[in-house]
């Protein structure tokens, strides 16, 4: 019927818009286009993580970091101002988010890796998650989702997603416990009505095979 910010092409006007917002303390100048989430600046979900950025585990030097449904970039871009010397990977569904998110890093002078899902390499861990994950797509498509990506953290990775209250935040809490019972699930943070649900690294009782 309508088009989501979750549908993979889109058929609305692909111009792009002008987008000043404040990524790492300073104004960027970036753009923008119909048809991505939050295309008039950041949410407030996405803004609540990447305040409070002091409470995610410490990202590795030379660690590789993933934006979950990066939207036009905001998380992938702030991680690679943040830690120029990390291997950033941006994945979306959506093909304009990702065009827009490459346009967008080369304004910016950094590296992002943007891919489908289906592009990601098989076998490739990752150190860190940072994500606003979509929760609108649905619950079992969303733990389908995060259950995939969460097996793709190495033993020692670990995964930072801000989620609405409203939006079932502590269910997911919950439910994240209950599928990775060699990880430590908790909040990290709460704010404005969100929270960030920090997935540990393994425990040493727990391994992964």
């Amino acid at each position: 019927m309508s088009e989501h910010y979750f549908s993979p092409v889109s058929a609305t006007d692909d111009a792009r818009l002008p987008l000043q917002v404040e990524l790492d303390g300073s104004t960027r100048d970036l753009v923008t286009s119909k048809a991505v989430f939050s295309a008039r600046g950041l949410d407030k979900a996405t803004a609540v993580l990447l305040h409070r950025l002091d409470v995610l585990p410490a990202v590795p030097t030379g660690g590789r970091l993933l934006d979950l449904g990066c939207g036009w970039g905001p998380i992938a871009l702030t991680a690679a101002l943040r830690h120029p010397d990390a291997e950033v990977w941006a994945v979306d569904v959506s093909e304009r988010a990702r065009d827009i998110t490459r346009e967008n890093a080369a304004r910016l002078g950094v590296t992002v890796h943007v891919a489908a899902p289906e592009e990601v390499p098989d076998g490739l861990a990752f150190e860190a998650i940072w994500s606003n994950p979509p929760i609108r797509i649905g619950k079992q498509a969303l733990h389908e989702l995060l259950e995939h990506w969460c097996a793709r953290l190495a033993p020692q990775g670990t995964a930072s997603l801000v989620v609405g209250k409203n939006l079932g935040a502590d269910p997911l809490a919950t439910w994240l416990d209950s599928r990775l019972p060699g990880r430590e699930v908790r909040k990290l943070a709460s704010a404005k009505g969100f929270r960030i649900l920090g997935v540990g690294p393994e425990t040493a009782s727990n391994p992964s095979a």
